[in-house]
């Protein structure tokens, strides 16, 4: 080979490299692992809370032994809410995560109707375990609107690098991924509460 033609060969791997590392190539799979770490926070939260539940029911049961219907869907509704399982490869499914989804919001619903029957209760609402727990529980619901919201916005990332240019030439031609599902909101979420004074 000449030096020219040596010139020539450099010059061009290099033109190469620079474009290929600006091509978008890693973008879809850092992008699918940002969702998937976002999903395994959200379910760490809602793990949180699960782990919680039985030490509230135990609280609330000592003082409320009359509420024990309330009692027994809390702990069923923890049992059905643990009972469903997202792995990351199922994130493009948007029926399992809404089984996920409604399997919280019935244990969500169920909490709150258990902290509403503490109410009728002074005794246990001064209890320092009861006010621990409440307090506790009120901080891991904020984590988890907070996982889920970053777990949205990483979906959205994700979906997005998916159908735009020049990631969707490697989604079309290597990585062949779906987009993945997000949150959705609860039903009857758009209807404001009704205040009665």
């Amino acid at each position: 080979m000449t030096m020219r033609s040596r010139f020539l060969a450099a010059a061009l791997l290099v033109s190469a490299a620079t474009s290929l590392s600006g091509c978008g190539y890693n973008n879809i799979p850092t992008r699918q692992e940002q969702a998937n770490a976002s999903w395994a926070e959200v379910q760490n939260q809602y793990q949180r809370r699960a782990d919680l539940i039985p030490n509230l029911v135990n609280t609330v049961q000592g003082y409320a032994k009359q509420e024990k219907d309330v009692l027994t869907s809390v702990v069923e509704a923890r049992a059905k809410a643990t009972a469903v399982h997202i792995d990351a490869s199922q994130l493009d499914d948007p029926e399992k995560l809404k089984q996920f989804q409604d399997a919280q919001n019935q244990l969500s619903g169920a909490l709150g109707r258990l902290l509403a029957v503490s109410e009728n209760y002074p005794d246990l609402k001064s209890n320092q375990n009861f006010l621990a727990l409440q307090s506790q529980l009120e901080g891991t619901e904020n984590r988890i609107a907070v996982a889920r919201r970053d777990y949205i916005e990483n979906v959205r990332v994700y979906n997005t690098t998916l159908r735009t240019f020049p990631d969707v030439i490697w989604q079309t031609l290597v990585f062949h991924g779906k987009p993945m599902a997000s949150f959705t909101a609860t039903t009857g979420a758009e209807t404001p509460p009704q205040v009665k004074f």
